[in-house]
């Protein structure tokens, strides 16, 4: 999932070789202390618990992530039905949770088995704190295991869709649902004795326990809620955090934007702030929580690294200084990261030296304005979770975001993220309430490195022209069939490969244009575009008119899983 990785920034350092503290500002503080402290990084704590929602109850829950590829989606599920939930790893204290307020227990799935070799298991806080708790298909087999159940390997597997058929309708969990619904399976092992106490709530042909309970709230079930393809899930979630938790439903954009503004206040203090905006959602929505908070204390830099789109650097300098009203510096610094890309192929070498290359920039500029002390930047809990942060222990890493994995470990800076936490449709949310321009929110996600991993291979200056001709063509052609909004991204790729062609009767060799377009909720999952073919012929018939060295345009049809959205 590539989000809207905005450029970032850095200062001047007043300690040159102290490492970075993290500081989440999302009204999470001390689980972002919590997180740094996991790191080995010093983390910068509030002298006292200011609480996250002022004036109403604070209540959340917790999301124990034992490495699933839908854990992120349990925890967005559980926002969108207005109860704040965060992930953590499943050997997190109990003093790292308490201060959030848990409500209740959600165990996620994962690709362990309960009989595996140091597999992970819940740990005894959630039996001895007497909350709500709801295991997810391998957070069900750990619950069966620890209380006296017993797991075993399936005779047959089940992947995809299945047919839950309800034993026990008058559940509170399966409150308001018909007697059966489709539900979406994924796992190899299953319960077939139940713990003491525990009732069986429903069925599967393939499973005779996929889903049980008892009468203190701990609950299992081996279907995934949290997926779209379980159309009721929603639905099942709500019931948990609403019938069983009893939850209040106090999660709201205006109240994270109180509460971040008075955090960012209480964090910077004194101190001065700088943030690179790329005029993006992420970026620009970072920026103007900390200008809200700070004022002119803030100073942000627009760094054009010679990856952006034809027009864009001007466009978003305009839309800043129209709109935002803050304290602007441009920066171009081209010739510096074209020179510190030349010759690398391999993406993630690609990502981690745009990413250390951007902070000495933003070093080297903050000293022109004066020191700073804090760094701010619109990194989304995506972005943590894809570059294996420490709150997902269980999950591998997919990709290292410039602004997460990429940053030099010798930075000086104290960074101020009020996003970290945040998914992408939620940042928007709090855009909107913000007041910030639409064509800022609804801007399509674009990768911090830019172009720069859109192009495969070592990037050129010439190979950069090329792509942006490509790119502007296929951009112009979206919106002209008005169809930006309902795509989560559109975009060109040039690949490393070239092919034969005919032009004018003479033989060409030119490169091949990749075109991708997906839709997606999160970014967590996306699904190819079905484009219409006249729209994807004028796409290719303009691209190998009017970009120089292009013979052959072809159309990019992989899902989310397997493939990622970007190519590198």
């Amino acid at each position: 999932m590539t989000m809207d990785n905005d450029l970032k920034s850095g200062d001047q350092p007043e300690n040159p070789g102290t490492e970075t503290r993290r500081v989440s500002t999302s009204g999470d503080i001390e689980l972002g202390t919590y997180l740094e402290i996991a790191k080995g990084q010093e983390a910068t704590k509030p002298s006292e618990d200011t609480g996250r929602f002022p004036g109403v109850d604070r209540e959340s829950i917790i999301v124990l992530d034992f490495g699933s590829q839908y854990n992120m989606l349990i925890a967005r599920r559980v926002r969108e039905s207005k109860v704040y939930s965060v992930l953590m790893p499943p050997d997190s204290s109990w003093e790292s949770i308490a201060s959030l307020n848990p409500r209740g227990f959600i165990l996620s799935g994962g690709p362990a088995s309960v009989y595996d070799p140091g597999a992970p298991m819940p740990p005894p806080y959630i039996f001895e704190k007497r909350l709500p708790v709801l295991g997810i298909c391998y957070g069900m087999h750990a619950l069966a295991h620890q209380l006296g159940g017993k797991v075993v390997k399936g005779e047959k597997r089940e992947y995809g869709h299945a047919v839950l058929h309800l034993n026990e309708q008058n559940s509170p969990l399966f409150q308001g649902l018909p007697p059966s619904l489709p539900v979406w399976m994924s796992h190899g092992d299953e319960v077939i004795e139940l713990p003491p106490s525990f009732h069986n709530l429903a069925s599967t042909d393939n499973s005779p326990i996929a889903a049980m309970g008892n009468d203190q709230g701990i609950l299992g079930l081996a279907f995934h809620p949290e997926v779209a393809h379980t159309p009721l899930g929603k639905s099942i979630l709500q019931n948990f955090l609403y019938n069983i938790c009893g939850c209040k439903g106090t999660w709201t954009s205006g109240n994270f934007i109180t509460d971040s503004i008075q955090s960012i206040k209480d964090t910077v203090g004194s101190g001065r702030v700088i943030c690179a905006l790329s005029g993006g959602v992420d970026s620009s929505v970072a920026a103007t929580l900390v200008h809200k908070a700070i004022g002119d204390q803030l100073t942000c830099i627009f760094v054009n690294n010679g990856f952006l789109r034809r027009e864009e650097a001007e466009r978003t300098l305009e839309t800043f200084r129209r709109n935002l009203k803050m304290k602007i510096k441009y920066v171009d610094a081209t010739e510096r990261f074209l020179k510190c890309l030349a010759g690398v192929i391999d993406p993630e070498l690609k990502r981690q030296r745009i990413g250390e290359e951007f902070i000495r920039v933003f070093e080297e500029s903050a000293s022109q304005i004066g020191q700073a002390d804090f760094l701010a930047q619109g990194t989304l809990y995506p972005d943590v979770i894809e570059s294996s942060s420490p709150s997902s222990k269980a999950s591998v890493k997919i990709k290292t975001h410039h602004n997460v994995g990429g940053l030099p470990a010798n930075m000086s800076l104290s960074l101020i993220e009020p996003l970290r936490y945040l998914f992408k449709d939620e940042v928007r949310e709090v855009g909107l309430a913000l007041g910030l321009p639409e064509d800022v929110i609804w801007r399509q996600p674009f990768p911090g490195p830019g172009l720069a991993i859109r192009i495969i291979g070592e990037v050129t200056r010439e190979k950069l022209e090329t792509l942006r001709a490509a790119d502007w063509i296929v951009m112009h052609e979206i919106k002209k069939a008005k169809l930006y909004r309902s795509l989560w991204q559109t975009f060109a790729v040039l690949t490393d490969v070239k092919s034969v062609g005919v032009m004018g009767d003479f033989r060409t060799y030119g490169n091949v244009v990749a075109v991708r377009a997906v839709t997606s909720e999160d970014a967590m999952t996306a699904d190819w575009a079905h484009l219409p073919y006249d729209l994807l012929a004028r796409i290719s018939n303009r691209i190998v008119n009017e970009v120089p060295a292009v013979n052959r345009v072809v159309y990019d049809i992989s899902s989310k899983p397997p493939s990622t959205i970007e190519w590198e």
